[in-house]
């Protein structure tokens, strides 16, 4: 039988399995996390966050154009799109461990017989599959994220490698330079740059594949190869990525500011020029026959040209789209773009530890950003300095802020205690950082889901720190062994047990991946070092390059996919070695097609009935209604101060895609500490007019007022409220060098020299727009105290918005916003809270009740079979709280009536069957916001629903108390803060019956209770 011919149809039968696996199960809509960014910025051509994915939002819009171009089928349009690379990437894994497994069975140029070629195919079918059905690979595959984009091309390329070794061996036949394929690679590469870089770390592995065939092998050739190799990888890390866009950036510096010439000029010459230089070179090495010089240009020209995407993201941050991050207008934001600036940097070889504090900050380079006509200077690249004491070697535990509680997290993690004036009480050594290395980044952050993807998985419950038993773990399937590791499991709480992602794999796909490891490494020597390569750099070196702190927002196991990637080549080989030790008992072909069968069954068909019901998102769109929700909950042109993430990917999808309330300004909070974003701020966007601000660009432009610190000043009364606008304007904003203080390095700060503040309120104002109520007890000034010593540029950007506002414009927040002391002014609107110059007024009642009645939704959690993760829940449980406030408010003015129609609504809206009030999570907090839904359905009397309710929390917290009781040692000292938090819920839940149920005779399962 031909074998290319058996290999391109059965390669092609598995590429449209998964690619219907995918279809079938992708999401209906947006997706939460960065989704609904990626899919705005494809909608409309637009500019995503550092570095960028161009090729992504090309090709994003090219599938929505084929969709109708229409706004309710974008999303879907580029989620097919991740479905469809996705099962494209699972044709060139099946058509690469082919590859192998020819090499390991017939070595030699000779046919294979049909035994021979079933084994093959065999090999490629399971492993590609059981990629197929692994649960980080299919969780991208399935939403319109860049992972399944950049996946496609890793495979490409790694596949394209092997091409090029057969071409070799027929370059003699054919006449055809087997380089070409090299060139090809490059250009891929350079492609793949504009989606995500993770396609550079197959460059060593292609490296030793181009060693191993061109040259006679030895093991410190093999060394050099990969040195090599890594090298390489650091060059277009560096020259090609970064340094072809500084020198760009320099040369556009002087044409416009040296030679008057207009912007980009520089960029184009210089580009120009190295054409010129790269014809020169071409020529000269063809003239002196030197092929590596030649290939090398080649391949550089190439990857210029993939990576020339790029481009467009300057062409439309030109155009001021409503999403365009980081402002790359210009050659110069495009390098701070590509650099991720806006994320800072940290340390990899030599740093700071976490208890360090900066004693100096030293200057650099001069920065420039685009003014009217040149680059205009603003100030100085730098960095910290740190005292030698506090710098190690290969820093781990090095990220010395707080603002995500990472030193805290550290500090628990090591065991270092915290002094009462907050410094620690020790500084972490040497073996803490390796301790924490080994223990949180390589298990915790790696292998963990490494397990989770061929052993088995837990919940879908974020884990947080190793030790946590409970939470997110990877587990066998096998009682006695996960036993020993957890605890019984046979007594977790139902919720754990029932949860959809409790995939139990029983270790199947990891003793196969292992045995082909193995099979490979002895028969095939060689090759196995190529897979080995491409597994370690795309897992264990990503651990090294990441240095993940603490208290990760998500679980990252999607920036290891191309490890899982390697091992699932081991796991389609793993056929090989079952198939010849069978047919020690049983003749060859059937012991072939027995092994064929048994692996089929024990690893992807497992991996798929195990796995199909929590990555199937087939009905759900909770991401676009909890956008939708908070949106409908502001009033008309209002501003809108978000978080980030989830808090703003949605809204941005929402808004930009499918036009639900563009009359709204979200301001991303975070990002309003940078001067692009502000300005960003002073443009119309859809259809939201500008936002108001007291200071010019020039104010915060660069470093100026990055922060500023308290600084009190004589005569002025620590007592006394003093006016925002006018501080903000007259005393923050001078640049009158009294009025500052010096910092280091010859620099000054601005200060602030009082804590109180106040905002004028014009009633009539208020009242007459809608700001207040009729019945509102309006207060004639604002006054708060703002808690900080320290106010950083986000935290100015929000008092300058609130204070040039004077109340033309409703503000709202997306959460209880208390940071700069105004808590008490912020009343519930819906999901968002609004800045009303009213005190202590938590819900706008009629307001709130309007949207909740009429314009929430909940993502179809009404419809049986859904499945909700752990983030999803998080935002329904939002939703759920808002039905409980409004109820409890209700209730609590006597319209009892009213609230019990809001607990059923979101009853309905939201069954117990998609979204159990009682589930464990994290700090118990599911349980906890379910016992504030009961306690608003035992203030309305809602007497049927209290039951549901009471039953569906007590039941969860009694089974965790038991599990709880059953741990020991380590094991239950990690889980004593759960434990403690859960006996407190039932003890709470107990009172709270006590309270509100006396005098009620028994009815509908109620039981009477006593008063005491």
């Amino acid at each position: 039988m031909n074998y290319n011919r058996v290999n391109n149809i059965t390669g092609w039968i598995v590429c449209m399995i998964a690619c219907a696996v995918y279809l079938l199960t992708t999401e209906a809509g947006g997706s939460l996390w960065d989704c609904g960014e990626f899919v705005s910025t494809a909608y409309k051509l637009q500019v995503p966050h550092p570095p960028g994915a161009p090729l992504f939002v090309l090709l994003g819009r090219f599938f929505i154009i084929l969709f109708g171009d229409d706004p309710n089928t974008a999303a879907r349009a580029v989620n097919v799109m991740s479905a469809l690379m996705s099962g494209f990437t699972i044709l060139f894994l099946f058509w690469t461990i082919t590859h192998f497994a020819r090499k390991i069975i017939q070595p030699g140029k000779q046919a294979l017989d049909k035994t021979d070629l079933t084994a093959v195919m065999a090999a490629g079918a399971v492993g590609a599959l059981a990629y197929t059905f692994s649960d980080s690979f299919w969780f991208s595959a399935v939403e319109g994220e860049v992972y399944a984009l950049s996946s496609v091309f890793t495979a490409i390329v790694f596949w394209a490698i092997f091409k090029w070794e057969h071409a070799v061996d027929s370059e003699t036949q054919t006449g055809v330079n087997a380089d070409r394929w090299i060139i090809f690679i490059a250009f891929m590469i350079g492609l793949s740059i504009g989606v995500h870089l993770l396609n550079l770390l197959t460059i060593p592995a292609i490296v030793l594949v181009y060693y191993y065939k061109r040259y006679k092998a030895t093991k410190k050739g093999a060394m050099i190869a990969f040195a090599i190799g890594c090298i390489v990888t650091g060059i277009v890390q560096k020259a090609v990525i970064q340094f072809t866009i500084i020198w760009a950036g320099s040369f556009d510096v002087f044409f416009v500011n040296s030679l008057g010439l207009p912007f980009f000029s520089g960029f184009i010459a210089f580009f120009v020029l190295l054409a010129i230089l790269i014809k020169y070179g071409l020529g000269w090495a063809n003239k002196k026959n030197q092929s590596f010089l030649r290939l090398g240009l080649w391949s550089f020209t190439f990857m210029l040209v993939g990576y020339s995407t790029y481009i467009t993201t300057m062409v439309r941050s030109n155009a001021d789209p409503a999403v365009d991050m980081f402002n790359v207008d210009n050659p110069l934001s495009l390098q701070g773009y590509l650099s991720r600036e806006q994320y800072g940097d940290f340390p990899l070889v030599y740093g700071q530890k976490f208890t360090a504090d900066p004693i100096d900050y030293k200057e650099t380079s001069t920065k420039y950003i685009k003014a009217k006509n040149k680059y205009a200077e603003n100030g100085k690249d730098g960095h910290y300095v740190y005292d030698d004491n506090q710098m190690m070697l290969f820093p781990r535990v090095w990220d010395a802020s707080n603002d995500q509680n990472h030193r805290d997290y550290y500090a628990q993690f090591l065991n270092i205690g915290k002094n009462t004036d907050g410094t620690y009480e020790r500084d972490p050594d040497f073996a803490d950082n390796i301790a924490f290395f080994v223990s949180y980044q390589t298990y915790w952050m790696y292998f963990r889901y490494f397990m989770w993807n061929f052993s088995g998985r837990q919940n879908d419950v974020q884990g947080m720190f190793p030790g946590n038993v409970r939470d997110g773990n990877w587990i066998t399937g096998i009682s006695f062994i996960d036993n020993i590791m957890y605890g019984d499991q046979s007594l977790m709480a139902d919720s754990s047990k029932s949860n959809k992602a409790h995939n139990k794999l029983f270790l199947l796909p990891f003793l196969l991946g292992i045995a082909g490891l193995v099979y490979q490494c002895k028969k095939s020597g060689k090759e196995f070092n190529v897979v080995f390569i491409l597994f370690l750099l795309t897992g264990f070196a990503v651990v090294i390059y990441l240095n993940q702190p603490g208290f990760q927002p998500r679980e990252r196991d999607y920036a290891y996919v191309g490890s899982f990637y390697a091992f699932a080549i081991w796991i389609g080989l793993g056929v090989l070695p079952v198939a010849a030790w069978l047919s020690k008992k049983l003749n060859r072909t059937t012991a072939t097609n027995l092994a064929t069968v048994v692996c089929l069954l024990a690893v992807p068909v497992l991996m798929a009935s195990q796995e199909w019901d929590d990555h199937d998102r087939s009905k759900k769109q909770l991401a676009r209604d909890s956008a939708k929700d908070y949106l409908e909950s502001c009033a008309p042109n209002a501003i809108l101060f978000t978080g980030g993430d989830n808090d703003t990917y949605p809204l941005w999808y929402a808004q930009e895609v499918e036009g639900i309330r563009p009359d709204i300004r979200v301001v991303i909070n975070p990002l309003s500490g940078t001067d692009w974003y502000i300005n960003q701020m002073r443009y119309k966007i859809n259809q939201s007019d500008p936002v108001d601000l007291i200071w010019s660009p020039e104010q915060i432009q660069g470093r100026k007022r990055d922060y500023v610190r308290y600084r009190s000043i004589p005569g002025v009364s620590g007592q006394q409220y003093f006016d925002l606008y006018d501080l903000l304007k007259n005393y923050v904003g001078s640049d009158d060098q009294s009025k500052m203080m010096p910092a280091g390095s010859n620099e000054m700060i601005n200060t602030f020299p009082v804590y109180k503040v106040s905002i004028p309120v014009d009633v009539n104002l208020v009242k007459q727009n809608g700001t207040v109520n009729p019945k509102d007890s309006v207060v004639s000034e604002v006054r708060f105290d703002i808690p900080k010593d320290i106010l950083m540029k986000n935290d100015l950007a929000v008092l300058n918005v609130i204070a040039a506002n004077k109340w033309k414009r409703p503000i709202y927040f997306t959460s209880q916003y208390d940071e700069l002391g105004f808590g008490r002014y912020l009343r519930k609107d819906g999901l968002a809270y609004r800045f009303v110059p009213v005190e202590g007024d938590n819900i706008n009642t009629d307001w709130m009740a309007d949207k909740l009645m009429n314009k929430f939704t909940a993502g179809n959690a009404n419809i049986r079979g859904v499945y909700f993760d752990e983030p999803n829940r998080r935002q329904l449980i939002g939703i759920r709280s808002a039905y409980a406030e409004l109820a409890f408010d209700l209730a609590a003015k006597g319209r009892k009536e009213e609230a019990r129609k809001f607990l059923l609504k979101a009853d309905k809206m939201m069954p117990e069957y998609n979204f159990p009030y009682g589930h464990i999570s994290a700090g118990n907090m599911h349980n906890r916001s379910a016992m504030a839904f009961l306690e608003a359905c035992y203030r309305a009397d809602a007497k049927n629903l209290v039951k549901k309710v009471e039953n569906s929390v007590k039941n969860d917290l009694t089974q965790q108390v038991h599990f709880y009781n059953s741990l020991d040692g380590s094991k239950a000292e990690a889980m004593a803060m759960e434990k403690n938090m859960a006996e407190n819920l039932l003890n709470t839940m107990e009172n709270m019956k006590e309270m509100y149920a006396p005098g009620l005779k028994k009815e509908n399962g109620l039981q009477q209770m006593n008063t005491r």
